[in-house]
């Protein structure tokens, strides 16, 4: 297991570096001058040739590459040409907002889309199993951005149940210690904050988590349908085991391991992928800060922003292969 995971780590580093080049190379192949965005169309020309040469971006696109890489060996993301500031130290409270949604967004997903596909399973052709079903695949085909929309007229709007837009309560903030809302609540003895921040988290949540749950609760009952006709599960049931211990503890420990592939396949998905659910409910998020990058042509964030992104993906992967042999022990890495 140890030599399994450095030699993930080793192949993490030519991952992310291709990445870089990738990126780095199709970013400045978008059409655009990053010093007329942010000194505007009426600047001079010579204003403008004096901001290129003061952020380097005078220079070939390979030395720049070589700087950046520079930089990044010695842990430093560089600064944003839009805001000055350093973009390690920007970022954080954008990452740790798509963190906690994404969270959010999984555990809504996990918990209802595999207990759907188990129940769908166990109770097979039954009416539970069509209608969860058909919910899975309206949840598949569903665009986020209608079901946002919908989220916030009926339940912020009509019923006034749940906030529509941002993380807290803006009048009442938290400290950030953390810049996860509801560890900083707990942290500052803030228990009413946290319920707040909840409320905050739900309907984003749930709109983000739709897809995955749905993929999820398909997966489940896939899974769970081939293990559920195998001997071992049938000597459990001869041994008078309750059902419920059967399906479980039995079966689905066993047909879990193609449902752990998709949980980590849509985690790593939605750290990237979120940039319309936090639009539409105002979340400041990873996916809106390199957006805004996107349009300002703001060259080092979206590098950063992606090679983050990347790193995260890759990890949580790595993370899923090694759970493999948690959940089967017949698994054996080399």
């Amino acid at each position: 297991m140890n030599a399994y995971f450095l030699k993930r780590l080793a192949v993490l580093i030519p991952v992310l570096l291709g990445m870089t080049l990738i990126v780095f190379s199709i970013i400045h192949a978008i059409p655009g001058d990053p010093a007329e965005t942010i000194l505007g169309d009426k600047a001079t020309e010579q204003s403008k040739q004096a901001l290129r040469e003061q952020l380097g971006l005078d220079k070939p696109w390979l030395q720049q590459y070589g700087t950046y890489l520079g930089e990044l060996a010695h842990g430093d993301l560089g600064d944003s040409i839009r805001t000055r500031q350093p973009i390690a130290r920007e970022m954080v409270p954008y990452l740790a907002a798509t963190l906690e949604l994404t969270v959010a967004s999984m555990f809504f997903a996990v918990v209802v889309g595999m207990n759907a596909g188990i129940v769908s399973a166990w109770k097979r052709n039954s009416w539970f199993d069509y209608v969860s079903m058909v919910i899975a695949l309206v949840g598949v085909s569903m665009p986020i951005f209608w079901l946002g929309l919908m989220e916030q007229w009926i339940f912020a709007n009509k019923l006034h149940w749940l906030p529509s837009i941002g993380r807290m309560n803006s009048r009442d903030p938290v400290e950030a210690v953390t810049h996860l809302a509801i560890i900083d609540a707990i942290i500052g003895g803030r228990m009413d904050q946290v319920w707040t921040v909840i409320k905050h988290l739900i309907l984003p949540s749930i709109a983000l988590g739709t897809i995955p749950m749905a993929v999820i609760a398909r997966i489940t009952r896939s899974s769970m349908l081939e293990v559920m006709d195998a001997d071992y599960i049938r000597t459990a049931r001869a041994k008078g085991l309750a059902s419920f211990q059967v399906v479980y503890k039995h079966a689905l420990k066993n047909a879990a391991i193609p449902v752990l592939t998709v949980v980590g396949l849509q985690t790593g998905s939605l750290l990237g992928g979120a940039v319309l659910t936090e639009t539409i409910f105002a979340w400041p998020g990873i996916g809106r800060y390199i957006f805004e990058a996107i349009s300002s042509r703001d060259y080092p964030v979206i590098q950063s922003g992606i090679l983050i992104i990347a790193f995260l993906f890759v990890i949580i992967n790595l993370i899923v292969d090694l759970l493999y042999a948690v959940l089967d022990r017949r698994i054996h890495y080399q």
